[in-house]
């Protein structure tokens, strides 16, 4: 069935379907902490494609056919493109095997364009939304480093003192000390030749620039220098712990294999990610909080009811944002 429908689709749901990706984007619009991350992926990558909701737009969605798709699936769903990972108790001759029997002679197809590389580090960017909520949902963001960056240990180390954790920098500041956020978190992607890392902050109108200096006080602190013993060795052991938890899921296992092979980066062993991270000194975690996460870097973006109240918060961040945007 799974070969199928990845080799043999029929199309003649695309109506249907189609509703439904409609309504799922709508929803995306009515939960302003997950747009808001769209708003913050376009300011930092701007007209680049990474720069652009994964979801898709409404407009796109509506006025696509079923030719189009047809004609994309024939190009993006080749047989030298597609992988195939597994986890459990399987062979792997047998799997290899058993698709072989069902893939029906699949054609190689056109394959997809060329991706469009970035070539040079994006200029920060500004990006509001006025919408009557109750909250400002509130991203600060930059380019982040590529998936086969050796500075990936580092960046995972840095994520976790800052806002990956209950005990991370930002949740103790801004939410156990002070009582402004509820939901307060760094997160990081990384892609073939780019990445991004920002944190996300939901506050109240009077809490907001308040929130944006303590962000900007903790990133530069760490970027000083000023990594404390006990939490560089408490974020190794968080990162080393959610390793090993992962690895109890077969679904985990599955996706790290075939995320491995599809993006062509080493498939390491628990064992050497261990002691990748065992290695990451509080040094090279400083370093590269400061290129990373100086102030001239970040992009924001924000969802709230009052932009004016956004831009004096975001002008005690990155003030040159201001005027390029004016």
């Amino acid at each position: 069935m799974m070969v199928d429908m990845v080799f043999l689709p029929s199309f003649t749901d695309v109506d249907s379907e189609r509703e439904v990706v409609l309504e799922e984007i709508a929803m995306v619009e009515d939960t302003p902490h997950d747009l808001v991350h769209d708003f913050a992926a376009e300011a930092v990558f701007g007209t680049h494609p990474l720069g652009r909701p994964v979801i898709g737009r409404a407009d796109v969605i509506s006025s696509v056919s079923r030719r189009a798709l047809s004609a994309y699936h024939r190009r993006a769903y080749s047989a030298e493109q597609i992988v195939l990972a597994a986890a459990g108790n399987l062979r792997h001759e047998r799997l290899v095997a058993l698709l072989e029997e069902r893939r029906n002679g699949a054609s190689a197809g056109g394959g997809l364009p060329t991706r469009k590389s970035i070539r040079r580090t994006p200029r920060p960017g500004l990006r509001f939304q006025s919408k009557e909520t109750e909250q400002y949902h509130v991203c600060l963001s930059a380019p982040g480093i590529a998936r086969m960056d050796e500075r990936r240990f580092a960046a995972s180390i840095l994520d976790a003192i800052v806002g990956g954790s209950a005990s991370s920098r930002l949740f103790q500041e801004i939410r156990e000390k002070r009582g402004m956020a509820y939901s307060v978190y760094t997160y990081s992607s990384q892609y073939a030749d780019a990445g991004q890392i920002g944190l996300y902050v939901g506050t109240r109108e009077e809490n907001l620039s308040t929130c944006l200096e303590i962000a900007v006080a903790e990133l530069a602190d760490v970027a000083a220098g000023n990594v404390r013993r006990d939490e560089l060795e408490r974020a190794k052991e968080n990162l080393k712990g959610r390793l090993l938890l992962s690895l109890e899921s077969t679904s985990n296992r599955m996706t790290r294999l075939g995320k491995a092979t599809i993006t062509g980066t080493p498939l390491l062993s628990p064992e050497e990610i261990v002691r990748r991270l065992e290695t990451v000194s509080g040094d090279e975690v400083a370093e590269l909080a400061d290129e990373l996460l100086a102030p001239a870097r970040l992009s924001a973006a924000g969802i709230g009811p009052d932009e004016s109240r956004f831009r004096d918060a975001v002008a005690r961040v990155n003030p040159a944002l201001l005027s390029r945007a004016a």
